[in-house]
């Protein structure tokens, strides 16, 4: 493939060459001027310029190969069998050099030429390896080449699905990497298999979209093929004038584009649309052009092709003198061709057969040599895996020892922190019983200065409401405000907290777990069961809450049914149990 299709700004090869010479130039230049500098002036300007021409003998050496394919893409029409021969030295210092790059291209070439030769078989098969190679080395361009060749091969092998599902990869491939060159030719031959399908309209659809594609990247060869093909499907629907407009533009394209041998191909179908609209002498002149043009490039084939033409022509004109020399003549080209064809088949022949053998035979060396190394491989993990099995053995035991020694201490470890914290453990018991006596005395302490308070209290309020019951009206008075005083400490809400927070040091969670029972409880009935948790007979919690014995015993029966209990169950003894 041409480089400036691919890249759109590829270099041609005398830009190429004009640019090596031009540094070579300034090479030689540097050298003179650092032959009158210090040694280390000398290196460091030295230094870039040979990593630059090195990089420039390097790309040489890549320009130089593809040069050697194309020579070689051009040597296969004259001779194929040299064409071979050239390809079977590439192919085999590609595979001693590893180069699978340059084996897969070999590869491509060589399918090209037992192609030519009518090798289908051979030259699918070396399809196929050169598709694999281009796939592993993720070269998509040269896959998608690859795949078009595989495509034409498939076209001539009467496998039309498999050709089309080639075409199919490879226009996939062109249109991903944007190359518009490549999809022109594969669009063609996809024309051209629509075209042997007589699915015309389909071959002009793609045909006609190649022709678009090529006038774009002025690709002349391709436009030229193009028209050519566009030709043929008019010459099948007999539209002879849109054949012959088609065919005189492929061949002042091939002429512009100095391509003889599609010049020939072209003349011939002009030749050929010319005899069959009945405009003989036209006709025979074109032919004759033609002759000329294989007599100069020494094309047998297209010489008997010419002739065979010529005698047709002739035949129509009634120039039977003229027709049998031409026939004749056709007919010696044709043998001659044969004659020439079998002894080069003869010599392709024994080169593919050299090549075949060198393959299998480097095919065998490399199994042989992948056995080599798989013995070699596994005779190194075995004796790999026998010292690290020996060391993690060793290394299992020291680490058991290791591990019982650790165990003893743990366990000792373990065994000293129990005991300490044993110790401890008795130790807070110890604190917090000391502490719950403490509480309690301390709770028992100010239930007592309650009752007494409360008591106190209680003969005050007594003796007051006696002294209102007299008539002394002034006293009665303030009888009745201190009475109202003394009411109201029996309900002051300071002492009862300050008992409940003794109480709840005492019997810690106990007035918060009674909710579960109950969520209606107030909080007298709290301070209710918080005395009658404590045990205090009915005298000292009524004098306590301030009530009559009468509003203790109904504050008892609905705290009972608060808590739902059943009847018969004792509240005292519900309340101590919990």
């Amino acid at each position: 493939m041409d480089s400036k299709n691919d890249t759109g700004n590829g270099l041609s090869h005398c830009c190429y060459h004009q640019l090596i010479f031009q540094l070579n130039l300034k090479l030689t230049y540097t050298l003179f001027l650092c032959s009158a500098l210090p040694d280390r002036d000398a290196f460091n300007m030295i230094k870039p310029l040979s990593i630059l021409v090195l990089f420039l003998l390097f790309i040489s050496n890549a320009f130089a190969q593809e040069e050697k394919f194309e020579s070689i893409i051009a040597l296969n029409q004259k001779d194929p069998t040299a064409a071979l021969v050239q390809l079977k030295k590439i192919y085999a210092k590609s595979i001693d050099d590893n180069d699978e790059l340059l084996e897969g291209k070999c590869l491509q070439q060589m399918g090209k030429v037992c192609y030519t030769q009518g090798h289908f078989s051979q030259s699918l098969e070396f399809f196929l390896k050169a598709d694999k190679i281009f796939n592993n080395a993720s070269q998509p361009l040269l896959l998608a080449a690859n795949l078009n060749d595989a495509g034409v091969l498939y076209y001539y092998m009467k496998q039309k699905d498999k050709a089309l599902n080639s075409y199919s990869k490879a226009i996939g491939i062109y249109k991903r990497a944007n190359n518009l060159t490549g999809q022109a030719t594969v669009l063609g031959n996809i024309g051209q298999l629509y075209e042997k399908r007589q699915l015309y309209d389909s071959a002009f659809y793609y045909q006609k979209r190649a022709l678009k594609i090529s006038g774009q990247v002025n690709d002349k060869s391709g436009e030229a093929k193009i028209h050519e093909n566009l030709g043929s499907i008019y010459e099948d629907l007999e539209r002879y004038d849109s054949a012959y407009v088609h065919f005189k533009q492929s061949l002042n394209l091939y002429q512009e584009d100095h391509n003889d041998l599609g010049s020939i191909e072209v003349i011939n179908n002009l030749g050929d649309i010319l005899r069959k609209t009945g405009r003989y002498k036209e006709s025979i002149a074109q032919t004759e052009t033609a002759l000329k043009l294989a007599e100069k490039m020494g094309n047998i084939y297209q010489l008997s092709s010419c002739c065979r033409d010529l005698g047709k022509a002739y035949e129509l004109l009634n120039n039977m003198d003229s027709a049998y020399h031409y026939v004749k003549l056709g007919y010696k080209y044709t043998i001659d061709l044969y004659s020439e064809d079998g002894a080069r088949q003869v010599a392709f022949l024994q080169v593919l057969y050299d090549i075949n053998k060198k393959s299998d035979e480097i095919n065998k060396l490399k199994n042989d040599r992948k056995v080599n190394r798989i013995i070699a491989f596994s005779a190194t993990i075995v004796v790999i895996l026998l010292v690290v099995l020996g060391f993690v053995i060793f290394s299992r035991q020291r680490l058991k020892l290791r591990d019982q020694q650790m165990l003893a201490r743990q366990k000792a470890i373990e065994h000293d922190m129990t005991s300490l914290e044993l110790k401890n453990l008795q130790l807070e018991e110890q604190n917090l019983k000391q502490l719950l006596e403490v509480k309690s005395r301390e709770l028992s302490t100010h239930t007592l200065n309650l009752i007494k308070h409360n008591q106190f209290l209680e003969n005050l309020r007594s003796t007051l409401q006696a002294m209102v019951k007299e008539d002394k009206r002034d006293q009665k008075k303030q009888m009745n405000q201190i009475l109202a005083e003394i009411n109201q400490s029996f309900n002051h809400e300071r002492n009862w907290k300050e008992f409940t927070v003794a109480f709840e040091q005492v019997h810690h969670q106990f007035l918060e777990s009674l909710k579960k029972y109950s969520n209606e409880l107030t909080s007298a009935d709290m301070r209710l069961i918080a005395l009658l948790k404590m045990n205090l007979d009915s005298g000292d919690i009524a004098t306590l809450l301030g009530i009559s014995t009468d509003s203790l015993r109904v504050s008892r029966y609905r705290l009972r049914k608060k808590l739902n209990m059943a009847q018969g169950d004792n509240l005292s003894a519900f309340i101590q149990a919990l």
